[in-house]
């Protein structure tokens, strides 16, 4: 049987098709490929970009700033020395861009010290990326940062 070369380009264009359904239909179906949204209700979330925006105003409007750094043995948030650390309230939540199941929050609750220590055995090795939400005085405040840990 001879196949001339209209016949050809159908069964390469049927052929392609193929291959780019089966290509789609796999990644979709892969639990491997997960295509998870970075915020969940995303125009809720955009919906209140305004009040984040005074909260992380806030903060940079302080004297004295908190700080997030990668130490040996974990995260270390600090406060200001000037707060006094039974009032701040909220919480840190810590968000991995390449897998959401590692996420979690902790919330904040100083004693006497300033400074809240996340260790290092609950963090997995890669990017955090950090979003503090707190509270002093009645005034609300956003910190973030990106760390990477070894």
């Amino acid at each position: 049987m001879k196949i001339n070369w209209g016949t050809g380009i159908v069964i390469a264009f049927g052929l392609f098709i193929t291959f780019i359904l089966y290509f789609v239909f796999t990644v979709q179906s892969d639990s491997k490929y997960d295509n998870e949204l970075v915020v969940e209700e995303y125009y809720k979330h955009d919906a209140h970009f305004g009040d984040e925006m005074v909260r992380v105003q806030n903060v940079a409007d302080l004297v004295q700033k908190p700080t997030i750094v990668n130490v040996s043995n974990g995260i270390e948030i600090t406060f200001p020395k000037v707060f006094d650390a039974k009032n701040i309230k909220g919480k840190v939540s810590l968000y991995r861009p390449s897998n959401k199941k590692l996420d979690f929050e902790i919330p904040i609750s100083l004693s006497d010290a300033t400074t809240l220590l996340i260790p290092k055995k609950s963090l997995a090795g890669g990017r955090w990326d950090i979003n503090m939400e707190w509270q002093y005085e009645r005034k609300s405040y956003l910190s973030k940062a990106t760390i990477y840990i070894n």
